[in-house]
């Protein structure tokens, strides 16, 4: 069955479509990485975060949390400490969403070695 059908109202190929934006971010690398830490970490602060996201600059790890928090996937706490401690948590849709992510990271270890495999042979005949 189209799944367009069954949403109703949202079709992501049309141009001004919000789905759009929202597939783009969930399919940000950052975001991807950023989901599976706090499922698999529970809450963290941004340092840990940081420290745990190889190669994540603390600019996209910013950029990267505000939009999922922004979008209702991850909760923000802000502890009255001093200094403040600010921590980050899924929040039940970020948890939702965590599922499809990991499914998607099952996918790309599964294959990888069919598409290096792919890489391997195009780039041989470019």
């Amino acid at each position: 069955m189209d799944t367009d059908q069954v949403r109703g109202k949202w079709d992501a190929t049309k141009g001004a479509c919000p789905t759009r934006q929202v597939l783009g971010r969930i399919g940000d690398t950052w975001t991807m990485l950023v989901i599976s830490t706090l499922e698999k970490h529970g809450t963290l602060r941004s340092g840990q975060l940081k420290s745990v996201i190889e190669g994540i600059t603390q600019k996209m790890l910013t950029q990267t949390l505000r939009h999922l928090e922004r979008d209702g996937v991850v909760r923000r706490d802000v502890l009255p400490t001093v200094p403040v401690t600010v921590s980050y948590t899924l929040t039940p849709l970020g948890l939702s969403l965590a599922a499809a992510v990991a499914t998607m990271r099952t996918w790309a270890y599964d294959h990888m070695d069919e598409i290096a495999e792919a890489r391997d042979e195009y780039d041989a005949n470019i």
